[in-house]
This record gives C-alpha cells, sequence and structure tokens, in this order.
C-alpha cells in the first residue's frame, strides 16, 4: 500500500514523487508513472501501464495492461483504454530525430478505445465515441461515432451505455431528424441530418 492518502500503489509500480494522483486511484504491476503525470481520482491503472510527464489523465479512467500514454496525450473523465492499444505522438519517426514535434491527441470523456487499437496522434476522440479492437484511428471521431478497420471508418453509433443504437447510415430524403431509443438501457437521442446525435 501507499503512503499516500487513499491511493493504492503495488510494491513493482514505479511512481514518481512528482506526480500527481488523485484519491481512490490504484496503481497495479510494473506501471510506471513519470514526474510531471497527472491522474485523476478513482483510476485503474493496470498491469505494465506507462503515464509520460506532462500526461493528464482524468478521473474514473480504466486504463488496462500494457497501454503507453505518451506526451502529448490527453484522457479525460470515465475513459477506457483497452489492453495493449497504442497511443502515438510523432507523425513523422526518425530513431536519429531528437527534435521531434509533438502531436496532441484528444480523448474526451466516456470514450473507449478496444484492444490493440492504434490512434495515429493529432485527433480528437469526441464524447462517447467508441473504437473496436483492432481499429487504427486517423481522423477525429465525432460523437458516439463507433469506428471500426484500418483506415478506421465510422460504421455506426453507440448509446452511451456502449449498445449499438439502430440508426439508419444514409437517412430517407426529406428526413431532417429521427429520435432512436437504445434497446440497452432506453435512453433517446436525437439525430440531425448527418447523422449528428443530440443527447
Amino acid at each position: 500500500m501507499s503512503a499516500r492518502e487513499d491511493v493504492f500503489i503495488h510494491e513493482t509500480a514505479d511512481v514518481s514523487k512528482e506526480a500527481k494522483i488523485g484519491r481512490g486511484t490504484r496503481i497495479w504491476h510494473q506501471a510506471q508513472i513519470m514526474p510531471g503525470a497527472t491522474i485523476g481520482e478513482n483510476c485503474k491503472i493496470g498491469k505494465g501501464v506507462y503515464v509520460d510527464g506532462g500526461v493528464c489523465i482524468g478521473n474514473s479512467v480504466k486504463i488496462q495492461n500494457y497501454v503507453s500514454v505518451y506526451k502529448g496525450v490527453t484522457v479525460e473523465d470515465d475513459v477506457l483504454l483497452g489492453p495493449h492499444m497504442t497511443f502515438t505522438n510523432d507523425l513523422y519517426p526518425r530513431a536519429f530525430v531528437n527534435n521531434y514535434t509533438v502531436y496532441e491527441t484528444l480523448i474526451k470523456k466516456g470514450s473507449a478505445i478496444g484492444a490493440n487499437a492504434t490512434i495515429v496522434c493529432g485527433v480528437t476522440l469526441n464524447e462517447y465515441s467508441m473504437i473496436a479492437a483492432g481499429a487504427v484511428v486517423i481522423n477525429d471521431v465525432p460523437p458516439f461515432a463507433l469506428v471500426l478497420g484500418n483506415p478506421g471508418r465510422i460504421t455506426g453509433y453507440v448509446c452511451k451505455c456502449g449498445k449499438r443504437l439502430d440508426v439508419e447510415k444514409t437517412p430517407k430524403q426529406g428526413v431532417k431528424s429521427k429520435t432512436v431509443r437504445c434497446s440497452g438501457c432506453d435512453m433517446t437521442y436525437e439525430f440531425q441530418l448527418g447523422l449528428i446525435p443530440i443527447l
């Protein structure tokens, strides 16, 4: 148990004293948290996770095993980062270039990224978007969008609870909006023309 109040840090984890860790957060085996990293309250940091200096992680975030969150990535509240998913932060990587540009990546509230997905830097995943396992994201993702494949493509929309919404990919001629009800939690959404959900 950590000496920090209300924080659990496994004895094999390497957590800098210069990192800020919120109450109720649990950091597991062989995780490495660098100086200047900020992790919010009630987070779960899995085995072998790396959080770089300057990275900000929100509250109630779950980072599963062997995820590396590099400088330039910001993760808002209630985000799930699935096992072995990958962030990048350099669009032009070379081993011999030391003066590279860090491209910012923003993962907004409630988003979920599946196992082994890759998020190429410089994009924003908007609120409650869902990235399927193994997808490669190279563009911004709208709120509640479901992205699959390589390169990642929007194939539908999901509810806040995570269930897929029954929405036609192409709206009927003359239809300007459509109300959709989630079969899982009964929440309703209003989709405007172009299929952007409005809560």
